[in-house]
């Protein structure tokens, strides 16, 4: 089974993940991976060289640097997109083929965004109310209120990928809530008792 794990910017779905791989699950990240394909993939990199000023003095992308450029300009996400999605893509198709394992979780914070519902047999959406995103990334990382709203708004909102999701946990509650929510799920799938629900 194919268990796609998505959510949002600060929505806790790391959170979630790093616990299921705590607990013997298989997670790919599309994060790392994309993160692999900026630092590691050498078409991917001069790629992005070519289209963007965010080189550092070593000649590496600055990560950081191309975050605030794609996050407060649409072309340069979708150029963007155009250049990792493709590298995320195969290498998940990759571990999906090679997986040997009665479960694998596909960790894609722009799963509905990138349209990847096609590898997924189920979504869990990890979800929290707008107004706590906020409090919550702007407490995570040093950024103004208008570069944290623009983060938020480059993705989907999270009340639409809520209404998307076969399974929701809800992180409006303290980290311990949310552990307890991940530790149900994980026992209502080993048991077989997920009520997956369709949209």
């Amino acid at each position: 089974m194919i268990i796609g794990i998505t959510g949002g910017i600060a929505s806790g779905k790391s959170t979630v993940s790093q616990y299921l791989k705590e607990n013997g699950f298989l997670v790919v990240d599309a994060d790392q991976l994309s993160k692999d394909a900026l630092t590691v993939d050498k078409r991917c990199i001069l790629q992005v060289r070519k289209l963007f000023d965010c080189m550092d003095e070593a000649g590496n992308i600055d990560r950081a640097k191309l975050g605030t450029i794609i996050f407060n300009d649409k072309q340069a996400q979708t150029q963007l997109e155009g250049i990792v999605h493709p590298y995320v893509i195969n290498k998940m198709k990759e571990a999906i083929q090679n997986s040997k394992e009665e479960w694998l979780f596909l960790d894609i914070p722009l799963l509905y965004e990138a349209h990847l519902e096609y590898l997924c047999d189920h979504i869990v959406v990890v979800y929290v109310d707008e107004q706590v995103q906020l409090e919550r990334l702007l407490k995570r990382n040093a950024l103004s209120i208008t570069e944290a709203k623009a983060r938020i708004h480059a993705q989907m909102p999270l009340i639409e990928k809520k209404q998307k999701a076969n399974y929701i946990i809800d992180n409006n509650g303290s980290r311990e809530d949310l552990i307890r929510q991940a530790d149900q799920f994980i026992q209502g799938l080993k048991k077989g008792e997920i009520q997956w629900e369709n949209y």
